[in-house]
């Protein structure tokens, strides 16, 4: 548990300081602020959770219907125990009421109910929504509470793994849309 705990911090402290990185990035974001301006934990985590969740989205949007049910194969077969496309998408949307619930509260029943969606629009809903409860999370993210210990973590920590847990997502659903002659989104010209 001492691990997780520190694990989870230095997670935050590794994802505040990317995040002006990503933000300016993105190019559409207004200037940063000038330094030795205080900028809240939870803005810092909004602004990296709406790229990401931008990204992500896109993605999700950009695979055709009939292929959500698309995993890679190898001769001779599929590999075993690898996700579909729209299971990566069904796992993040799930993930999310994990990862931005108030930690002394149970994650919401929400996240059994997407693992049965079959259809993209219901998939992409459901991510739309999840993704709309971890910012109402994070909007909850203060100085004082950001790195106070409870019984998952700290909400700085448990926000900054969710958010490093799209990424994993995100690559494999990149691969997958290649895969199948769709540039990401996020890579076009």
């Amino acid at each position: 548990m001492q691990f997780k705990s520190h694990f989870h911090s230095l997670l935050g402290c590794c994802l505040l300081a990317a995040a002006s990185t990503f933000v300016s990035a993105q190019g559409t974001q207004p200037a940063a602020p000038p330094p030795g301006t205080h900028v809240s934990p939870s803005a810092t985590y909004d602004k990296l959770l709406s790229g990401m969740e931008k990204e992500f989205v896109d993605a999700a949007e950009a695979m055709p219907a009939d292929k959500y049910g698309f995993k890679p194969s190898v001769a001779g077969g599929e590999f075993k125990d690898v996700r579909s496309f729209g299971e990566e998408v069904k796992h993040v949307a799930q993930a999310n009421y994990y990862f931005f619930h108030d930690p002394d509260a149970p994650a919401s029943d929400k996240s059994k109910a997407i693992g049965t969606l079959t259809s993209k629009d219901d998939i992409v809903k459901a991510l739309k929504e999840s993704f709309a409860e971890a910012h109402k999370y994070i909007a909850g993210i203060t100085d004082e509470n950001a790195f106070v210990m409870t019984k998952s973590g700290t909400r700085g920590g448990m926000a900054a793994f969710g958010i490093a847990h799209f990424m994993d997502h995100y690559g494999q659903m990149c691969v997958y849309l290649r895969m199948n002659g769709i540039v990401p989104p996020a890579s076009r010209k």
